[in-house]
C-alpha cells in the first residue's frame, strides 16, 4: 500500500521536441514534478481510429509524489496537443533513499502546484 508521499513515475511521449521541453519547463517549474528526463526520439506504433499509424515521439519519464500525480496528469494532458496522450502512472518500489526524499521535497506541500517561486 502507498503512502500520499510515495514516489511514482509518469511516463508520456510528445510529438517533437520543443514540444517536450516546454512540458519538462512547465512541470518542473510548477513543482508538478521534481524531475523530467527527455528521451530520444523513436517510432510509436499504434492503432487509431481503426488504421495502424506510425509517429516519431519524444518519451518523457516524470518523477513526482503520489500525491502529485493526479494533478500531475491533468497539467500533461493540458499542456499536450493529443485528444488521448500517452499518461502511465508506475509505482517506484524503492531507490536511493536520498534522491526519494529529494522528489518528495520538491513536488511536497511547501511547492503547491502551478506557483512559481520568485
Amino acid at each position: 500500500m502507498q503512502s500520499c508521499d510515495d514516489v511514482v513515475i509518469i511516463l508520456g511521449n510528445a510529438p517533437d521536441l520543443l514540444l517536450a521541453k516546454r512540458i519538462a519547463h512547465v512541470l518542473v517549474e510548477e513543482h508538478y514534478a521534481a524531475c523530467v528526463n527527455l528521451g530520444a526520439p523513436g517510432v510509436s506504433m499504434y492503432m487509431w481510429e481503426g488504421r495502424l499509424e506510425g509517429a516519431e515521439e519524444i518519451p518523457i519519464v516524470m518523477k513526482t509524489s503520489a500525491a502529485r500525480a493526479c494533478a500531475l496528469v491533468e497539467r500533461f494532458r493540458q499542456l499536450h496537443p493529443y485528444e488521448v496522450p500517452e499518461v502511465l502512472v508506475l509505482p517506484v518500489c524503492g531507490g536511493s533513499p536520498d534522491y526519494l526524499a529529494w522528489v518528495r521535497e520538491q513536488t511536497g506541500a511547501a511547492h503547491p502546484p502551478g506557483r512559481h517561486e520568485t
